[in-house]
């Protein structure tokens, strides 16, 4: 059998780390897996099992339409939306496809990930 592998974190840059952290861990339920350092930290899951977002300091700049993004599954997506709007994100201009199933925000870092109607 060959070798297995899995998604073990995904990578995000960020100017902030703990303001990042801060608000990935409130949007996700997860907790650092370590002591935060100033440039760099990985989040788990607190509770279950799923990927780690790891959270690293970067200069880059933000990507209006980035290639790869964070869809975040939600049940009652209207109420998602308020809470990650409650918690930091922002909405964002977005020219949406008629009967899109998702809504565009951007963390604290003005990284944009997407909140999917997922019934």
């Amino acid at each position: 059998m060959g070798m297995v592998v899995r998604v073990g974190s995904v990578v995000m840059g960020v100017s902030d780390v703990r303001r990042a952290m801060e608000f990935w861990c409130r949007a996700l339920g997860y907790i650092p897996r370590e002591a935060p350092e100033d440039t760099w930290v990985v989040l788990t899951p607190a509770y279950g099992d799923g990927p780690n977002v790891s959270l690293g300091r970067s200069e880059t700049p933000v990507q209006l339409k980035p290639r790869v993004h964070l869809d975040l599954y939600a049940d009652d997506q209207a109420a998602e939306v308020d809470r990650l709007i409650g918690i930091g994100a922002s909405h964002v201009d977005w020219d949406y496809p008629p009967g899109a199933d998702f809504v565009v925000l951007e963390d604290t870092e003005g990284n944009r990930f997407c909140v999917i109607a997922h019934a």
